[in-house]
Order: C-alpha cells, then sequence, then structure tokens
C-alpha cells in the first residue's frame, strides 16, 4: 500500500447482526487494505460474558478494529485492553447508535451531549493499552443530536475528545434524532450534511476525519476523497462504507487497485472464484468446530453474508433462492453450490 494513504482511507462499518467474523473474511477476500470493524459489543457483555465468543477472529482479517458500547471509562479501559490482549489493530468507541435499547444502556449517540464523559472514556482506554501509537483509540459518532443543526456542536464535541487524545474520527454526515425514530429511519431520513464533515477537516486538520453515510458507490468515495475546492482544497482521510458494501459486495473488488494504487490482488478474479473459496472456508469452519458445544459452525451462519455477490446479474435471484433454502441445511456446502449454479 501506498504510505501516503491514511490507514483509515477505505473502511467497512462496524454493523449490529451482520460484521460478525466470518462476514470479516469474506470481505477480506475482496480487499487487502480496506479496514474491517465487528459488530458493536458491549462493556458488558466483554466483562460479564463469554469472551472468546466476542473477541475471536481469524488473523486473515487484519487491519480489524472492535467496537466497543459504553460509558464508564474504567469499563472501557478495562475492554481496550483485553482487545489489545487479543491482537486487534484498533479500538472504536460507539457514539453515534440511536437505538432505544442503547440509549437505556446510556452509550451510543446519546453520548454526543457528554463529551466530557467521552474524554474521560478515550483517555482511559489509551492509558490502558499504552497510547495511540501502541493501538489507536478512535471514535465514530453522528454531527449532531436531535433537531440541533449547529455545527458548533460537532466541533466542539470533536475538540473536546481530541483534547484527551483521540486522533481518529468516523463521522456519520447525520444528526441521530434519540425519540421519533427507529435506527433504519435514522440512517435514511436526518439530512446527510457532508459540508459539516469536510469542515471537521479544515478546522482540525492535524485529525484524522472519515466520512460515513449516504455512500452507495465507488464513484462517490472517488468524489469524497477528492480534494474539496468549497473548504480550500482540504481533503478527507477516508470514506466508511456501511450496507452498500454488505448489499453490494463485488464493488469491494476493485477498491485496492482504484484507492490504494494496489493492482497486484486478484485483479483477475471471478465471483464464482470467490465463492469457492467461501465455501472451502465454511468446510475448514465445520470441521474445526465439530462438537464444540454452542459454537459448533453451520453453512447458513457463514453463507448469509454472500448472497449479495451476483447482485445485478442474470440468475442471482434463483442462486440466492438456492442459498437460502433451509430444506438444504444437511447438505455439505459444497453440494449446495453446485445446486445453486445449476439453477442460475
Amino acid at each position: 500500500m501506498d504510505s501516503q494513504h491514511s490507514a483509515w482511507r477505505l473502511s467497512v462499518a462496524p454493523m449490529m447482526d451482520w460484521t460478525d467474523r466470518h462476514c470479516r473474511y469474506f470481505h477480506r477476500q475482496l480487499s487487502r487494505h480496506a479496514r474491517l470493524y465487528t459488530e458493536m459489543v458491549t462493556t458488558g457483555a466483554l466483562l460479564h460474558g463469554n469472551v472468546p465468543r466476542h473477541l475471536d477472529f481469524n488473523g486473515e482479517e487484519h487491519p480489524v478494529a472492535l467496537q466497543l458500547g459504553g460509558s464508564e471509562p474504567a469499563d472501557l479501559a478495562a475492554c481496550a485492553k483485553l482487545a489489545q490482549q487479543w491482537g486487534y489493530d484498533e479500538v472504536n468507541l460507539n457514539c453515534g447508535c440511536p437505538s432505544e435499547r442503547v440509549q437505556r444502556g446510556a452509550f451510543g449517540a446519546c453520548l454526543m451531549a457528554e463529551a466530557p464523559l467521552v474524554a474521560d472514556g478515550v483517555k482511559a482506554m489509551l492509558d490502558a493499552t499504552g497510547g495511540s501509537a501502541r493501538m489507536p483509540i478512535t471514535v465514530k459518532h453522528r454531527i449532531g443530536i436531535d433537531q440541533g443543526e449547529s455545527y458548533d456542536f460537532v466541533r466542539d464535541f470533536v475538540g473536546t475528545i481530541a483534547d484527551a487524545g483521540c486522533e481518529v474520527f468516523m463521522v456519520h454526515a447525520r444528526n441521530a434524532w434519540l425519540k421519533g425514530l427507529s435506527p433504519k429511519e435514522n440512517r435514511e431520513v436526518p439530512p446527510l450534511r457532508y459540508e459539516f464533515v469536510h469542515q471537521l477537516k479544515r478546522d482540525f486538520p492535524h485529525l484524522t476525519i472519515v466520512l460515513n453515510g449516504g455512500i452507495n458507490d465507488n464513484a462517490q468515495i472517488a468524489d469524497q476523497l477528492k480534494p474539496n475546492a468549497v473548504f480550500d482544497g482540504v481533503t478527507l482521510d477516508g470514506v466508511m462504507v456501511g450496507r452498500a458494501a454488505y448489499h453490494q459486495p463485488w464493488m469491494m473488488a476493485n477498491w485496492d487497485a482504484l484507492f490504494y494504487g494496489d493492482e497486484s490482488f486478484g485483479h483477475d478474479r471471478r465471483r464464482e472464484d470467490l465463492e469457492a473459496a467461501m465455501v472451502a472456508y465454511c468446510e475448514r469452519e465445520i470441521a474445526r468446530t465439530q462438537g464444540m458445544e454452542g459454537a459448533a459452525v453451520r453453512w447458513p451462519s457463514v453463507i448469509r453474508h454472500i448472497l449479495g455477490l451476483y447482485n445485478g446479474l442474470p440468475g442471482a435471484r434463483r442462486w440466492r433462492q438456492v442459498w437460502s433454502d433451509h430444506q438444504l441445511k444437511a447438505l455439505s456446502p459444497s453440494e449446495v453450490m453446485r445446486l445453486a449454479h445449476e439453477r442460475r
């Protein structure tokens, strides 16, 4: 990778119920360089639950970051230390999720109203892990909460957290409405204000500023990574893509060449090759976990993440129907793949 590029130039957003270890392994087959994020894991789940279940990952996933949900500095510090011990490349604090369940836990987007508490949590995590040079502590947040439209709010939030030592911010360029909208509506209803993210980079040129929200294709990524003439040529450090990368994963196949200048990674790959690689991964995981109570892998839990692989191509719907047929669960992944291609 060209050293001029930020380590956060491209990343796949943390997404609950989606970006598990199997999904991340799949995404790594599409891009060597994109940064991958876990689903949000709460501090309570790590401190009082099954740590291996939450933190285990494949070595091939690097660079990979753990996203934490929590607000108590001591708990965040303990979990960041765990992440470091397990070999994660980054810990990201969730200050952007608007769901009522997350709000009841006093974390997520509601933390934007408590910048000093977030700063204390960031400092505690940095102290516990030896500082950002050892493992970056980053924050993912919105540009505001509820109907407030003041840029000053997000500027002051970022400034307060940066003073505590945070150097990397993933900015979802919408407000989070804490009441009246579902999490899905919170991704669609509040208007996008990319200009707020550009202005943050202008005001904090020494920080790494990554734009998130509303990115649906590679042309939009390229547009956001260009110098922005409106803001004195300021250039964002990166773009984080969420649901588009999940539902249209083939968009990632050109990321390394387009955005990192690296054409060495499978420029002649076919979707069929990627599908076969995931089937081989399925079979390895099934064999590895066989007999492990509560942890045995079944192929549908892996293959569900690749169902967008052929989106837009003839026969894609029939292919998805075969892989989604629960009556075939007893067959091996290789047998189901053969059936899927017979019926395309």
